[in-house]
């Protein structure tokens, strides 16, 4: 029990807000290609599929986060008490599960075409390349942003087994979106943070916050209302856009940057925005 328990906190399982944050874009990319496609079967099929790979994607990361970031977790206060920085678990022993969620994950991709195949082989390097971003530059946050929504295009290849200016501009879109929110994250450590040497937009622009990450989903949105356009979206769908508007809108009213709950509380409002960015793009093929 004390075993599950490790590796529920571990691949942060009891917080389910990160790998919906990694599943929604592939949503978005499947809805996208289900437009396109119009086979129902396939697309709650690869629904569930993606879903599953992004649990265990998301699971490995987390694990290889805390492995790379074990001696920075230890100083900061709200990650100090995380299993392997903590020492309730060895390297090796975390090292193995990754592994095995990867190989899991693994043979998910094998369902999908040749495409989709490369597509998500390729990101690996995206994926195990993010947790040292921090010490090299103050974007690790749009990193992360190119990293976390690359499904959109893995979504969209499943389907249509090819790549065009689609799910391109919505991958431009998400990357805005994943820079504002994880933004907000990112203000829970910031005194931490300043004091270790660990950089982020938190940091970079924590004088004017409230303006980056109102321009971040200013951008978000421009990118979908530029792809309604190119798909020549009726009238009456563009009005359902306005559901993750305001939830964005409303995450820049509600979080302040000296409380750290009302940042958590904002931050896990975009499973929220996700959803309703999902249900817009869905609408388009009705």
């Amino acid at each position: 029990m004390e075993k599950l328990q490790i590796f529920i906190q571990l691949t942060r399982l009891n917080k389910p807000i990160g790998f919906m944050l990694l599943f929604w874009p592939c949503a978005w990319g499947l809805a996208l290609g289900y437009y396109f496609n119009q086979e129902s079967k396939i697309f709650i099929e690869y629904l569930f599929l993606f879903f599953l790979g992004s649990v265990l994607m998301r699971s490995a990361g987390c694990i290889f986060n805390d492995i790379v970031d074990r001696d920075l977790d230890k100083k900061v206060k709200r990650t100090k008490n995380r299993p392997i920085a903590s020492g309730k678990i060895s390297i090796f022993e975390s090292l193995i599960y990754i592994i095995f969620l990867c190989f899991l994950a693994l043979l998910i991709l094998l369902q999908f075409n040749l495409l989709t195949i490369i597509l998500g082989l390729g990101s690996m390097s995206l994926a195990f390349a993010y947790p040292f971003m921090k010490r090299i530059t103050y974007w690790p946050q749009l990193f992360l942003g190119l990293t976390f929504n690359w499904g959109i295009v893995m979504a969209w290849s499943s389907l249509a087994n090819n790549i065009s200016i689609e799910p391109i501009v919505l991958y431009l879109s998400a990357i805005f979106w994943t820079l504002g929110y994880d933004t907000i994250y990112g203000l829970q450590d910031i005194q931490d943070d300043e004091i270790i040497g660990v950089k982020s937009t938190s940091i970079k622009f924590k004088n004017n916050i409230k303006f980056f990450v109102g321009a971040c989903y200013s951008l978000c949105v421009f990118f979908i209302l530029i792809l309604s356009i190119l798909m020549e979206i009726d009238k009456y769908n563009l009005a359902l856009s306005m559901l993750f508007i305001f939830s964005l809108l409303y995450q820049i009213r509600t979080f302040k940057k000296t409380n750290h709950q009302s940042c958590l509380f904002a931050f896990r409002l975009n499973n929220l925005t996700g959803l309703f960015i999902f249900l817009y793009i869905f609408s388009f093929s009705f």
